[in-house]
């Protein structure tokens, strides 16, 4: 197979990873590196906008991977009744929510750390949700969430 017979989000993913990537899953670009390149830590593809359903799934992943979380910060206007905080394996997760527009989640560990996830739509198409998370989680990637969504169509519902 010649890298013409792939498409760029096959290119990016490796094959088991791309083939896993569905609703309800986060991708993560955890390195533990002096300088954060980039603008986002990874994606998050939720499978509905009840974040009362959604965000412990996440966090709890989240807190295997990174350790214990103090916050999470959404936007305000992309969910259904946004609680105040949610306890992930017994420990008090404080939600901040903002009218920001910005299609990402902010976690922090600890005082300063901060990780930034691009939020799929969760209607999102499976093409299009692939090659978001993929470019999303590309080291030294420089685009917004929000054009990561334009360019790949993420954005957009399916149709039918």
């Amino acid at each position: 197979m010649t890298d013409s017979d792939t498409s760029p989000a096959s290119q990016r993913l490796p094959s088991g990873v791309h083939h896993a990537v569905r609703p309800g899953c986060a991708l993560l670009r955890l390195e533990t590196t002096a300088s954060r390149e980039g603008i986002l830590d990874g994606a998050w593809w939720p499978r509905s906008r009840d974040i009362g359903a959604e965000l412990p799934a996440l966090l709890s992943a989240l807190t295997e991977h990174l350790g214990p979380l103090t916050r999470v910060g959404l936007d305000a206007t992309a969910w259904e009744e946004l609680p105040t905080r949610i306890v992930v394996d017994d420990r008090v997760v404080h939600v901040d929510s903002f009218p920001v527009g910005d299609d990402t989640v902010l976690v922090t560990r600890g005082d300063q750390d901060h990780f930034s996830l691009l939020v799929i739509p969760p209607d999102a198409t499976p093409e299009a949700a692939h090659a978001a998370m993929a470019q999303a989680v590309l080291a030294g990637n420089v685009s917004p969430a929000e054009q990561i969504l334009i360019d790949t169509g993420g954005g957009q519902t399916p149709t039918g």
